[in-house]
């Protein structure tokens, strides 16, 4: 199944953070249910687990954020460090209105929305977020997209004195993501500013971050300091770094192995023993949605 979004939600509609735990602790209950043979099959395993979003503590103290560190929980123990007021946002490059723009400004007059989606790392380990955030496309159209534009380019902070994983050469720095202008525009992708009904943790990309549903984690950027719009693929952190493992796109695709795992299975980040070798779906459970995007192109090669 894949989550169908919504545009007439407010913060108003946010679910609070402990209604999401208590949902966990009775989708525990569904567990020892299914290991009683009450509940059956792999296809409702997956509906029950795809209904239950990770435990916000979960969500927020194991995390990818190399800037502060590769370990799983150097992000929650380091990114306190990250200051985050006052935060800008350049957008630049084939727009109307190029310029400094303040958080306030970025935000003021989007409609927050809440979107409950799935979250699948590269890696294999996925999680269900609810996410607080509105669609880059109102900003984009917002700016003014100039005609010619194809991509649209993303910048994370670099601030060394406040992130110590710079010190460390894993990739070029800054990191860089990218977006075809379709995927950029389409609905499902938006730009974060809260989760779980609260602002986002630092470890998890504050103030701003992207958010691709359909596509491997990495292309959903943290902490984003500029957007620019082009009309050339822009270069990408994991792209650059090994273009064999990490293609621009990144979809998520269990018939597309990575050269060193394959990705037909995923394990749901603090579900336990019934989390375990999930069968991936294809474009992460948004097929419906979002195959359009690729009518026609070779997602082997064009991964």
């Amino acid at each position: 199944m894949a989550y169908r979004y919504r545009s007439d939600l407010t913060r108003d509609d946010v679910t609070p953070k402990d209604v999401y735990l208590n949902r966990r602790q009775i989708m525990a209950g569904a567990g020892a249910m299914m290991g009683a043979g009450l509940l059956t099959g792999e296809a409702r395993a997956q509906d029950a687990w795809d209904l239950t979003p990770t435990a916000y503590e979960d969500a927020t103290s194991y995390n990818n954020f190399y800037e502060f560190g590769t370990d799983k929980g150097d992000p929650a123990r380091n990114a306190r460090m990250m200051t985050t007021e006052p935060w800008s946002v350049v957008i630049d490059g084939m727009v109307d209105r190029p310029g400094t723009y303040s958080f306030e400004d970025v935000v003021a007059g989007m409609t927050i929305e809440e979107r409950i989606y799935r979250l699948r790392c590269v890696e294999r380990w996925s999680m269900v977020i609810p996410w607080n955030g509105f669609e880059l496309a109102d900003l984009l159209d917002r700016v003014g997209v100039q005609s010619g534009a194809r991509y649209v380019a993303f910048e994370t902070l670099a601030r060394p004195e406040e992130m110590p994983g710079l010190r460390v050469p894993i990739i070029e720095w800054p990191y860089r993501e990218g977006l075809r202008l379709d995927e950029a525009m389409h609905p499902l992708t938006i730009m974060a500013t809260g989760m779980y009904g609260e602002p986002l943790p630092n470890q998890n990309g504050a103030p701003i971050r992207l958010v691709v549903p359909w596509k491997y984690g990495y292309k959903s950027i943290k902490s984003i300091v500029r957007i620019t719009l082009t009309d050339e693929q822009p270069p990408t952190a994991w792209n650059t770094y090994s273009a064999r493992e990490y293609g621009f796109y990144s979809n998520v695709n269990p018939n597309r192995a990575h050269p060193r795992w394959s990705q037909e299975f995923e394990r749901r980040v603090g579900g336990g023993l019934f989390a375990r070798n999930i069968p991936t779906l294809m474009f992460n459970g948004y097929e419906e949605e979002v195959a359009a995007l690729y009518e026609g192109m070779d997602l082997i090669v064009n991964h």
